[in-house]
């Protein structure tokens, strides 16, 4: 089964999280573009960030996170 461009943007947002600590978190803001709000609050909805607007990773978060992570330095190797 292919990616959706759902799933790419809430990877995008997965990405984007410093797992280095869980003392840092981020925020989406209102004025971002649509398709990385709406990516956030479903994130939010899947258990995977702790606020509609980013916050924490949860538990669940962090693991997904470190998997992408991973996935983007074996496809993109700096």
């Amino acid at each position: 089964m292919p990616y959706t461009q759902d799933i790419v943007d809430e990877i995008n947002i997965l990405v984007r999280y410093n797992l280095n600590t869980t003392q840092e978190g981020i925020k989406v803001h209102k004025t971002a573009a649509p398709e990385i709000i709406a990516a956030t609050k479903r994130l939010h909805v899947k258990g995977l960030v702790t606020q509609e607007d980013g916050g924490y990773l949860t538990s669940l978060g962090h693991e997904a996170a470190e998997e992408a992570q991973t996935l983007l330095n074996l496809l993109n190797p700096a």
